[in-house]
């Protein structure tokens, strides 16, 4: 650990002298000061882990430079030195945030203790600094991969309402095109940020658990509740609570979430406190709450108080530009995970991912990846790696367009050769085959045993001659 750096403040010579020389022989960085201001001009852009300071201090009081600094440094532990007489100006002192104080004359076991808990305090500060730096590195605007207009526009979106006020946030969109990360970066890239992120999924939890899951319970509420509980609302004060799937939530909860959102503040069940709580709600869903509402399965209400700000998560197949960045971001991915070397993306496999639909969107995407990293040894993914409904939507390369030759051609030859590449290209399914040929599956059937093909009347998917 890099050495403490404390700043000692006191008009006595003799006092900065003796703590200077015996925090230096415990390995600290030693900062002096004689007066409040001079005091407030070395602390400002040093970031003191510890501040010794004393309550009499000629021209600005120690209250006064305490205050000052504090206004640009609240993370310094902040240690106030006074006389027996000025014992009630050190309390009100720890109100504005001193962290103790020491009556004069003190040993320096006393200033050695507060050194040992502000070397804790400093420790467990840069921890949490760290994993909130690997949060918002892990669940940042950034992981949403894609420079396509669509996800600039969504990417400026969030960074507007992670800054803002704003209570409420609707998020919509398929499932698997992200609303949890759209989610979590709208409360890492905000000054909630280190405060709970509480989330919970509406459909996952029964009806009966859900109101206890929301507003916790106090003992003896019902038969079970065999001690107090606190619920999302409130272990989530000064955060941000998400609710997946919020157009699964029952008419009765619907009542009840909306007294939240408008009152900002609940009962457990069984109690009669009125609990505040301070938290940003952002709903998710992959139901259009328009037409939910219309048809009386959401309540109005609640749906305009949701969407004062609005945000859809477009759909993989609307933005098929971004599939080369996301394909590339997952194999760095998965490679590092596997402790093997990033794979490649053939031109001709690139072009058949960016024309497949997605009908499961990003994580779609990711799982076939992670399975083709996983299962194929071939530095290079290439067209045959890819899945069969993958394949089967890919456009045929430019060069395989008909065109009659001056001598003609034999139709039923020509028939045969288009029948043979269909049933190849979809490894002998025949539904993916069909569909290459915008043929019905009976009609391809025909077809195949007209051919050569021998195909049995009961005959699964997957057979080929």
């Amino acid at each position: 650990m890099s050495k403490t750096k404390i700043l000692v403040v006191d008009d006595e010579q003799l006092v900065r002298w003796s703590l200077e020389q015996k925090l230096a022989r415990e390995g600290c960085d030693v900062i002096t000061a004689a007066s409040g201001e001079e005091a407030i001009e070395r602390a400002r852009g040093n970031g003191f882990d510890l501040i010794l300071l004393d309550v009499r201090l000629p021209g600005m009081d120690g209250v006064q430079t305490l205050r000052e600094i504090k206004k640009f440094d609240p993370d310094s532990a902040v240690i106030m030195l006074t006389s027996d007489t000025g014992v009630a100006t050190a309390v009100e002192c720890m109100r504005l945030g001193a962290q103790n104080y020491l009556c004069k004359p003190f040993v320096f076991d006393q200033v050695r203790a507060a050194l040992e808990k502000a070397r804790e305090e400093i420790k467990l500060r840069r921890e949490v600094n760290r994993i909130h730096s690997q949060q918002s590195h892990d669940f940042g605007v950034k992981n949403l991969i894609g420079d396509s207009q669509s996800m600039r526009e969504l990417h400026a979106l969030i960074l507007k309402i992670a800054v803002s006020d704003a209570a409420t946030v609707l998020i919509e969109g398929e499932n698997g095109t992200g609303k949890e990360l759209a989610a979590r970066a709208i409360h890492y890239g905000s000054a909630r940020a280190d405060q709970p992120l509480m989330d919970l999924n509406c459909s996952a939890v029964p009806e009966t658990l859900l109101e206890t899951e929301l507003f916790g319970h106090e003992r003896g509420a019902f038969t079970d509740a065999k001690a107090m509980k606190k619920g999302l609302f409130e272990l989530a004060d000064g955060g941000t609570v998400l609710l997946d799937e919020i157009g699964d939530m029952k008419p009765v909860m619907q009542v009840k979430l909306l007294r939240v959102l408008e009152t900002r503040s609940f009962r457990r069940v069984g109690g009669t406190q009125e609990i505040t709580t301070d938290i940003r709600v952002v709903a998710m869903t992959n139901k259009n709450l328009q037409a939910a509402v219309k048809a009386g399965a959401f309540r109005q209400d609640l749906y305009y108080r949701l969407q004062i700000i609005p945000m859809r998560v477009p759909a993989l197949r609307e933005h098929p530009e971004d599939v080369p960045a996301l394909a590339a971001h997952f194999l760095q991915r998965f490679a590092g995970e596997s402790k093997s070397h990033a794979k490649q993306v053939s031109a001709e496999a690139l072009k058949a991912l960016q024309q497949y639909h997605w009908p499961g969107n990003v994580r779609e995407l990711r799982n076939v990846i992670e399975r083709i990293v996983i299962l194929e040894a071939d530095a290079v993914i290439r067209l045959a790696h890819l899945p069969p409904e993958i394949r089967a939507e890919a456009a045929p390369p430019q060069q395989q367009i008909f065109e009659l030759p001056p001598a003609g051609i034999s139709l039923a030859r020509l028939e045969m050769d288009v029948v043979h590449q269909a049933m190849d290209r979809a490894c002998g399914n025949q539904t993916l085959a069909a569909k290459l040929l915008s043929l019905g599956r009976s009609s391809l059937r025909r077809r195949l045993m007209k051919h050569g093909y021998r195909v049995a009347p009961s005959e699964t998917e997957g057979a080929s001659a």
